[in-house]
């Protein structure tokens, strides 16, 4: 009898430990990364990126939340390495570059380029129109290296508080950014800038997932489909960006 009993209570501990098992594997949260910080990610995780993934997510049956890399570039390594299960807010085609990742179809949002300016305002139809200017964009932004080479009068730097810090005691006439955090930037250095359009180059953005996640993407994908449709995606939208729009 003592040996039935102890081998039910054996069996008993092995099943729970299954069921934990289970369960923790469904409570998984995946991480996100990303080199974006506000609006589209917070402290707080109620940046746009940060309830729009995880609504979708949740959605396709899973939880998931950002993580922020100071390094767009070790965003992009950890995500295909796996050690993040994807990365947000990236450009079409980056299968070719990074082999581990499997795109979820449905864009994020459109990334606007765009030029800021505290002393002129002037549209923006082309990558000339900036000819008369000095201007000023980060270091590594290959839409703004590739479209300004062999102008001199352009000037980079390292981060978005030192590119607004330039118009601010008037070291430029122009500095060179994506329009939200641009408009959060100014904002929270007090900035009165002038945002000119249309923008000077506008690109769709998606996201990856390590394809260990594979199965995940179309599901993710339906499910930006469907928070677009149900008017999800615009409460998201207005909630977290148009705001900074009507502070121009």
């Amino acid at each position: 009898m003592k040996i039935s009993v102890d081998l039910r209570f054996r069996r008993l501990i092995a099943a729970l430990c299954v069921a934990c098992a289970s369960h923790a594997a469904a409570a998984e949260t995946l991480v996100i990364s990303t080199g974006n910080g506000q609006p589209f990610t917070t402290p707080q995780r109620d940046g746009f990126f940060d309830q729009l993934l995880a609504e979708a997510f949740r959605r396709a049956g899973s939880q998931a939340e950002m993580r922020v890399h100071e390094s767009s570039e070790r965003a992009l390594i950890n995500a295909n390495t796996g050690i993040d299960d994807g990365v947000a807010a990236r450009i079409k085609g980056l299968e070719a570059q990074y082999p581990n990742f499997v795109r979820v179809t449905e864009k994020m949002f459109d990334n606007d380029f765009v030029a800021y300016s505290l002393r002129f305002e002037f549209a923006t139809p082309d990558w000339q129109s900036l000819a008369p200017y000095h201007v000023a964009y980060l270091i590594g932004w290959k839409v703004f290296e590739n479209n300004l080479a062999g102008k001199r009068e352009a000037t980079q730097v390292k981060d978005a508080v030192q590119l607004f810090n330039l118009l601010q005691q008037d070291r430029t006439d122009v500095v060179l950014y994506e329009r939200w955090q641009g408009l959060w930037r100014a904002r929270a250095q007090g900035l009165p800038v002038r945002m000119m359009e249309p923008p000077l180059a506008r690109q769709e953005m998606y996201c990856y997932l390590n394809r260990k996640h594979a199965e995940l993407a179309p599901k993710v994908a339906a499910a930006l489909v469907e928070m677009k449709r149900d008017g999800t995606y615009k409460r998201i939208f207005d909630a977290t960006l148009t705001p900074l729009a009507g502070g121009r």
